[in-house]
């Protein structure tokens, strides 16, 4: 009986927990913990703005999937055009791919640094990032859904634990936080280790990320809800992105809280441990590793998996993942991350990148759903109110402003601009 009960909230809560797994990982760790350690609680507004646009998008992907039963990828190609879907596969797929270099570029920096309160000179990130690719790998070569969702949750559960309770130990104090609340732009102005531009385009490109929405119909589909489920999918967006929040600011909160009020500013991922072990404790800054390392294996399981799942779902007949082609697929995306150790490139360089080329798809994510969730030969009685289209006009308009923001950012980086 206990078992069935677990189950079956399981069965509940696992779409969000997969998009929080797929959501939350060390792009997510790295733009906020750099906001935190450049600007303190600052660009809290910045989480919840990305996190109110994320709810909204994905419940509006999910509602379409629950009222039409097709995924997003299949209705932009029926609907609107296969180049679109094809636009959509082969940018997702590139944003991966360097995702994939960065998160376990960074997930083995941290590993090293934290190996060294245990054994002199510590491990060489290379045996990490094998490790964990192995690891992902496993997972994935079991072939079995469910074992694949709930390896993902106890590492979510893992991830979630670390950085709450990290916020506990070094949370900055309460007016700072609820003062980060109120949008303030005059930090764009500030002088910081890197233009506060692309750190809230990275923020928002690892929050609200276009392939999210679009995985988020897949897995609708694959759970079998109904229009009788529109409040069950809602709860369970709402439930997802609730966590991305307290995650989100838990992270910016324990390195405002330290690095921040240090006056340190936060320019390599292996800074994460060895500037808060000296501000907040050894106990702290293994906490907060802890919470890294699961996040970036959280995150990678999904990645390596998006290109086979994208090809699945444009060919509208799903195969099983334990294709040798899809296999072949997956260990070449995994090898990626070994780039990184092995050639010694700049981890949080091409993290914040990676996540930024995401802010680029995004008004293109919000056009498509704006035309699909207006049509009422498509949607019926539950196409979209005059709210809900003003709601995404402004998110399109946020979208259009990160973009911008990307580039202004990205040209000051690459010293094209001043």
């Amino acid at each position: 009986m206990i078992k069935q009960k677990i189950s079956y909230w399981l069965s509940l809560i696992l779409p969000g927990l997969f998009l929080l797994g797929f959501n939350i990982g060390t792009g997510s760790v790295t733009a906020m913990a750099k906001a935190g350690a450049e600007h303190g609680m600052s660009l809290l507004w910045t989480i919840v703005a990305s996190c109110l646009c994320t709810f909204f998008m994905i419940n509006l992907y999910g509602k379409y999937t629950v009222v039409t039963g097709e995924t997003a990828l299949q209705a932009f190609k029926k609907h609107i055009h296969p180049g679109v879907a094809i636009f959509f596969i082969v940018a997702l797929t590139t944003g991966v791919c360097g995702s994939v270099m960065g998160v376990m570029g960074i997930v083995a920096d941290v590993s090293y640094e934290w190996s060294k309160q245990f054994i002199t000179n510590g491990i060489a990130p290379i045996y990490f990032a094998m490790f964990y690719v192995s690891l992902v790998y496993f997972i994935f070569w079991q072939g079995q859904k469910a074992f694949v969702e709930r390896s993902l949750a106890v590492i979510v559960a893992i991830m979630a634990g670390a950085f709450v309770l990290n916020f506990f130990i070094l949370t900055p104090p309460a007016l700072d936080i609820f003062s980060g609340l109120v949008p303030n732009l005059s930090v764009l102005a500030q002088n910081t280790a890197q233009p506060t531009h692309i750190i809230i385009a990275a923020m928002v490109g690892t929050t609200v990320f276009s392939g999210l929405f679009i995985i988020r119909t897949t897995l609708v589909k694959a759970a079998g809800w109904q229009v009788a489920d529109l409040k069950k999918q809602r709860n369970d967006a709402a439930f997802s992105v609730f966590l991305m929040f307290i995650i989100s600011a838990a992270i910016m909160a324990s390195t405002a809280g330290t690095l921040y009020v240090s006056g340190i500013s936060l320019e390599k991922s292996s800074q994460m441990m060895a500037l808060l072990e000296p501000l907040a404790g050894a106990f702290a800054a293994s906490i907060f590793a802890i919470g890294i390392i699961a996040a970036g294996v959280s995150s990678q399981l999904p990645n390596v998996l998006m290109l086979p799942w994208l090809l699945n779902d444009y060919a509208a007949t799903p195969k099983p993942m334990t294709l040798t082609r899809y296999r072949i697929v997956v260990f070449l995306i995994s090898l990626l991350g070994l780039v990184v150790p092995i050639f010694e490139a700049r981890p949080l360089f091409v993290m914040v990148l990676s996540q930024t080329f995401n802010a680029f798809i995004l008004p293109a994510t919000v056009l498509c759903i704006f035309y699909l969730s207006n049509k009422t030969a498509l949607m019926g009685q539950y196409k979209n109110t005059l709210v809900s289209n003003v709601i995404l006009s402004l998110i399109l308009v946020f979208s259009l402003f990160t973009s911008w923001l990307s580039v202004e950012g990205l040209f000051i980086t690459l010293g094209i601009s001043d």
